[in-house]
């Protein structure tokens, strides 16, 4: 028996699995219990959540092995510090937001002392700095580096831009009593159209396991895994990369409380990508912090209008103004739910839209040219949804087959006909860190949560 481990900042999951290393592996169960971060150790609620699990299945320890996942305290706060938004700042930002970080600010340029002053206000738990194709240009990055070294901040600095700053900015750190602090990888974009995330993103990995989480009895958590613990959401892009091998081009919607977050897996169409003016990686995750369905309903609520709400839900006016005053962060009744799956229609679409890239039409002395600018989705043949809402909600397969009738003609949004599957179990991030140690067990319970036999859905 396996247990995995997810510590979120409000809710602690634990899942049993059985049987990996067979032809027959089963996801045992699962059990919850408030993160107890406030009571200053998290393995309070753990354990609280281990007993959960253990009353629901009947199962007991020991057990075989324990992996974890984590998104406590709020994830893992990075800010991002580039030459060319375009360039460099969006490499760097596609490595971290696929690592699991949540990107709280953005330079391009040379950083100045405003931007210092937000930098200390964020306080983040790791700090980007790129800039410069390799033998390019140096100085931005070099003044950046000098800049945030003169917050004296107790962070992990990674440094991964012009390959001929390296030895001179290692110099910079070791002047400064840094040294440690500092993590060199290659540069995130090391030429012009080539885009290198995979270096970045392991080490802001292994940061996170190594140097960010430190909530009360974390430590403790450590000793008792078999693994490294890496962030949630970089676990639910590690499931999607495995259905991928499996399945092709996949695009993965987690609609949470807090955020709604973007998983995409594809080259994208070779019409597109001869349109393409910069490159885009081939697996990408966005972050959408604004599209929350409990702490960010409000913006929900104002991206559409309440005589749409109405006719989505077929509720009175009196009764949508009443369960929006009186908002529930878990719907019970089902009037709640026809409020949350209408929000959770305009979440799913409006961050696949924010995901998803688009055809441009330019206008030059020689006449028109359309180009496509951002991510391909048109390739994409399977939608999957998890989350709280999409894989406790009925009919949400629904509201992702609605993404390809969304598009208002420019998108680059998957094509109707695109396969829906659900998460029904709710167990994709546990399979993401499971698949580190067993890839071929936790493709087959992917295919078991997604209800696919042979790669068809059956649900």
């Amino acid at each position: 028996m396996i247990l995995v481990f997810e510590i979120g900042s409000t809710t602690t999951l634990v899942n049993a699995f059985s049987g990996l290393d067979t032809d027959r592996p089963v996801f045992v169960g699962g059990g919850q219990a408030p993160t107890s971060v406030a009571q200053g150790d998290v393995t309070i609620g753990l354990q609280q959540a281990i007993t959960d699990l253990e009353k629901q299945t009947g199962i007991q320890g020991p057990y075989q092995s324990m992996l974890a996942t984590s998104s406590a305290a709020g994830g893992l706060k990075m800010t991002v510090h580039g030459l060319v938004h375009d360039m460099t700042v969006k490499a760097a930002k596609e490595a971290a937001l696929g690592a699991g970080a949540n990107i709280k600010m953005i330079t391009s340029g040379r950083m100045r002392q405003t931007d210092l002053i937000k930098v200390k206000e964020i306080d983040p738990n790791i700090i980007l700095l790129a800039g410069g194709v390799d033998y390019g240009e140096r100085e931005t990055a070099l003044h950046n580096a000098e800049m945030i070294l003169s917050l004296g901040l107790s962070i992990p600095v990674i440094y991964a831009g012009n390959i001929e700053n390296q030895a001179e900015i290692k110099l910079m750190f070791d002047q400064a009593g840094q040294a440690d602090q500092l993590f060199i990888v290659e540069n995130v974009y090391p030429s012009i159209d080539e885009l290198n995330v995979l270096p970045t993103r392991e080490v802001i990995q292994k940061v996170f396991e190594d140097h960010i989480i430190h909530a009360k009895g974390m430590e403790k958590i450590r000793d008792m895994i078999d693994s490294k613990i890496i962030p949630t959401p970089g676990s639910v892009m590690l499931a999607t990369e495995l259905l991928a091998e499996e399945l092709g081009d996949v695009l993965t919607i987690d609609v949470g409380g807090a955020t709604t977050d973007v998983h995409s897996v594809t080259e994208g169409s070779e019409e597109i990508t001869r349109l393409q003016i910069a490159p885009e990686p081939i697996s990408k995750r966005t972050v959408e912090g604004d599209l929350g369905l409990y702490i960010n309903r409000e913006n929900l609520l104002n991206l559409t209008n309440r005589s749409e709400l109405m006719k989505k839900t077929g509720l009175s006016e009196a009764e949508l103004a009443h369960l929006i005053e009186d908002y529930q962060a878990i719907p019970v009744s089902v009037n709640e739910k026809k409020l949350v799956y209408a929000l959770t229609e305009v979440a799913a679409i409006v961050s696949t839209h924010r995901h998803s890239g688009g055809l441009k039409d330019l206008y030059y002395t020689g006449g028109k040219k359309s180009v496509a600018i951002g991510k391909d989705l048109t390739n994409i043949h399977t939608i999957i949804g998890t989350g709280g809402a999409l894989t406790r909600l009925p009919k949400t397969k629904q509201i992702l087959a609605a993404i390809p009738r969304s598009n208002p003609g420019n998108k680059l949004l998957p094509n109707e006909g695109v396969k829906v599957l659900i998460d029904h179990d709710y167990i994709m991030a546990s399979l993401g860190v499971l698949s580190l140690t067993h890839k071929q067990g936790a493709l087959s319970l992917l295919k078991q949560t997604l209800q696919m036999v042979g790669g068809d859905d059956v649900s």
